[in-house]
Parts: structure tokens; sequence; C-alpha cells
């Protein structure tokens, strides 16, 4: 038998879509360690922007961002809460203007890997297997924005 190349063709194991609604629980948004929301400058601009802050950039760096080694990543409180979740509502104060890490959850690469990896995030997640359909069309875009980094 003849070694041939993978089919190229192949669809992903989550070809006929997954489902997701959030459930503004805040999971997504705390830990029980440090971890690390990664933002451009770009995001970091809107956010200010939309805290009244646009115009005092480098104050809001200083108290909402870190730097790791090249990156920026958002503070978190000590609990590993991030810095933009309300922890009397527990959801996010800069929603409409959340970073692409944020607004792409759960469909990240780790997460998507294989039925066992969804599932694990499902763990955490009470709006993984929840609500809408999403296409595989709709997840690709997602995937395509994740860099790998989160």
């Amino acid at each position: 038998m003849k070694n041939e190349p993978p089919n190229s063709d192949a669809k992903p194991w989550f070809a006929g879509g997954l489902a997701f609604e959030c459930t503004q629980c805040g999971n997504c948004c705390s830990g029980p360690s440090e971890g690390y929301v990664w933002v451009t400058e770009l995001e970091v601009k809107a956010i200010a922007t939309a805290m009244g802050m646009g115009d005092r950039l480098d104050e809001f760096e200083r108290k909402f961002t870190r730097q790791v080694g090249t990156q920026t990543s958002l503070v978190e409180y000590s609990d590993g809460d991030c810095i933009f979740l309300d922890p009397k509502t527990r959801t996010c104060s800069v929603y409409q203007v959340r970073p692409v890490q944020c607004r792409t959850w759960p469909f990240w690469k780790s997460n998507v890997e294989s039925p066992k990896t969804w599932a694990r995030a499902a763990k955490h997640c009470p709006g993984c297997n929840q609500g809408r359909l999403y296409s595989l069309t709709e997840i690709n875009a997602s995937l395509a924005k994740d860099t790998g980094d989160f």
C-alpha cells in the first residue's frame, strides 16, 4: 500500500457547526492563576476611549495593561479575574470594545482541536453546546484571528 498525503479536503470534526451562547457567567474572564488577555495597540486605544481615557493613554496603559516580553496583556485582580470583569455583576465593563481574544471565545484553536478539548472547555463554560449553532465558516473566521497565543 502506497503512502498517500492526508486528504486536504478533510473536514474538521466540528464541520456540522458548534452551539454557543454567552451566558455572561464571567468564567472565561477569570481563573485561579495569572493569565493573559493579549491586546493590540488599537484595542488598547478603543478600550481607553470607551472609558473616557482616550486622551490619557499613558495613564490607561499604566493602570490597565502590562508588558509580557514584547506583547501587551490586560492586568487582572489578584484572584485571577480580568480587570474589566465587574466583581458584583460578573459582566465585562468594556464588552462592546473587548479584545479579539475575548470576542472569539470559545472558538480558539486550543478549544476546537478535538471533541475532548471542546468538552474540557464546556466544563468551564455553560454557554458551550447551548444556543445558536455557529457554522463551520463562522468558526473558521474566529480561528483565523487566533494567533496561537490564546
